[in-house]
């Protein structure tokens, strides 16, 4: 494969380093444009870093002075003013700009499975969802009036070893090893799928230079999906706990207590999501998903066990955890 220049806004984030990293197995040539902000996840060796602040126009245009690049990738854009920010710093100097969505911007609940790319977009429980969708509606305005060479990839709930994709987070994890309960939205037997970064990878860097990807969207995720009680036992058990005590909360009451978590679970995890690749393997026919959750669970656990100082407690989720724990654990008969 033809060694490409990409150029990616960010860069050490939970899917992005994973991108980084592939696309430098894959012999690209990646500069990161960022902040030079503290982070959790060291740049990947062989990648050129320069610093700047992409609001700050005339500081990314002395950065990058007169470089061009096949691709473009900004990690960091949330809203329609965010994206013509882009388009007037990188339209003159890429090939193809990726755009980073989400795949809670479809339909939801969904109203059928799996989730294609043709599954229409609306989500009418969180504004984040909202805003991803506006931004893919302008530029798909853009490509179809002249030619905006834009790729749209949404990925669904992508970890890494640093990043525990339960509510609560440590928190949860502290709970269960204290004996403590946990909770879980819904009755936990919704389906939910959880991809790798390193998996995640695969795919989109296996998009970067296709023009048959140009004026596209996908999605890239793993097709292997489990049950929120599952999520939970494998990461209790890689926790040193066998059962984790779980307690059923339905969503709308946790929306009421926290308007913050309900979003994220009214607009995206109380439905069962299962997704399609079918359209990603036509043109990345390498992309086959190799981490089952019990490995990552087992990953994550060690990573924060390496290092007492990751293992912080949120009081504030920690209280809200037993509020809805004695509103909600089933009373003896």
């Amino acid at each position: 494969m033809t060694a490409l220049k990409v150029l990616m806004v960010g860069g050490t984030g939970t899917i992005s380093t994973a991108v980084t990293r592939e696309a430098l197995r894959r012999g690209h040539e990646v500069t990161l444009l960022n902040r030079g902000s503290t982070t959790k996840r060291p740049v990947p060796d062989g990648a050129r870093v320069l610093q700047a602040d992409v609001a700050d126009a005339d500081a990314v245009r002395a950065a990058l002075g007169d470089q061009t690049f096949d691709a473009v990738v900004d990690w960091v854009v949330f809203t329609p003013d965010q994206v013509d920010r882009d388009v007037a710093l990188f339209e003159r100097i890429t090939r193809q700009y990726m755009f980073i969505s989400s795949a809670s911007t479809y339909q939801t609940p969904p109203r059928s499975l799996p989730v294609r790319e043709s599954t229409p977009l609306h989500n009418p429980f969180w504004q984040y969802s909202r805003n991803k969708i506006a931004c893919e509606e302008k530029l798909l305005g853009l490509y179809r009036e002249r030619g905006f060479p834009v790729t749209i990839v949404r990925p669904s709930h992508t970890y890494d070893e640093t990043s525990l994709p339960i509510d609560g987070g440590w928190t949860a994890i502290d709970r269960m090893r204290r004996g403590k309960g946990v909770v879980v939205h819904g009755d936990g037997t919704s389906l939910w799928t959880l991809t790798s970064a390193s998996d995640f990878a695969v795919g989109f860097v296996g998009l970067l230079g296709r023009e048959a990807a140009i004026g596209e969207a996908f999605h890239i995720t793993n097709e292997s999906p489990v049950t929120w009680n599952t999520i939970v036992t494998l990461l209790a058990r890689a926790a040193g706990v066998d059962e984790p005590d779980i307690v059923h909360v339905p969503s709308d009451a946790i929306a009421a207590i926290d308007a913050g978590w309900g979003a994220s679970l009214l607009g995206d995890k109380t439905h069962s999501m299962v997704f399609d690749n079918s359209k990603l393997r036509a043109l990345v026919p390498e992309f086959n998903p190799v981490v089952p959750f019990d490995v990552g669970a087992r990953e994550m656990i060690a990573w924060f066990d390496a290092d007492p100082a990751r293992q912080k407690v949120d009081e504030r989720m920690d209280g809200l955890f037993d509020i809805l724990i004695e509103r909600y654990r089933p009373r003896p008969l």
